[in-house]
């Protein structure tokens, strides 16, 4: 037996405070492409149903998803992808709206993303606010949000994707780098 089996988790890994640096990264992406596909029947198993005919394609990676349901039964689902599978999307769409019963869908291949990265985004307040001010402050309007608990991502009409950074970051202050390229 070994000694640890009498500690406690918090006696193995003890509480070491605030993770820093708060935000490790910042990451534009201007290469991403929105799908909406609009007035889809509101009912279980239609994004599986949509999500599933992308990935049967092969190679489409969505990333960001919103679905806003309607009072009519419908529904509308918007996805990112890498602008490089937009016509693939277009084709799978084209080709299964039999199937999956929406009446339109469009393609906008003028957006991008921008997005801070760091574990200290966990324990601090605040930053969600931080970020959407810097980019109001901008006059950038947002069209998706995409948060996880060490990121949040907004996609953002491409012409107004800059490559400033809400936080005040730069080379010389990122004191990690969480990912790099296409802030995917």
């Amino acid at each position: 037996m070994s000694e640890n089996n009498n500690q406690s988790l918090g006696d193995l890994f003890p509480d070491l405070g605030p993770e820093v640096p708060i935000i490790s990264g910042v990451a534009h992406d201007n290469t991403e492409s929105l799908a909406t596909v609009r007035r889809v029947p509101n009912e279980p198993g239609m994004a599986a149903k949509v999500f599933t005919r992308l990935a049967e394609a092969g190679g489409v990676n969505v990333d960001m998803i919103v679905q806003a349901s309607a009072s009519t039964g419908t529904a509308d689902i918007s996805f990112t992808v890498p602008g490089s599978a937009a016509a693939k999307v277009r084709d799978v769409l084209q080709e299964k709206q039999d199937e999956l019963g929406y009446q339109s869908f469009d393609i906008d291949a003028n957006v991008g993303k921008v997005a801070v990265v760091g574990v200290g985004m966990k324990t601090h307040s605040g930053l969600a606010a931080k970020f959407f001010n810097a980019l109001s402050d901008e006059g950038v309007n947002v069209l998706m949000i995409y948060t996880t608990e060490i990121r949040i991502a907004a996609l953002v009409p491409l012409e107004q994707l800059q490559d400033d950074t809400a936080y005040g970051l730069d080379a010389e202050q990122v004191e990690a780098v969480v990912y790099g390229g296409t802030g995917r």
